[in-house]
């Protein structure tokens, strides 16, 4: 669960919510921000969602594309 300060650290690069050196549950921290960073260019929304003892659960909107590129 993400506590209601670190929510939006969670997209920060490098950010990871265990700060202790070790890599128990591996990953570098840039995972969220490169998918906030591509649905930010697409117009889109992220969220995230925490429940205690449950995890957090994270949702995106984008917008529909009438016009094919």
């Amino acid at each position: 669960m993400l506590k209601q300060p670190t929510k939006g650290l969670v997209f920060e690069r490098f950010w990871r919510a265990d700060r202790s050196r070790s890599r128990a549950f591996g990953g570098s921290g840039i995972g969220l921000a490169i998918v906030k960073s591509l649905v930010d260019r697409h117009g889109g929304q992220i969220f995230v969602q925490s429940e205690l003892g449950r995890g957090s659960t994270f949702t995106f909107t984008m917008p529909y594309a009438e016009e094919r590129l």
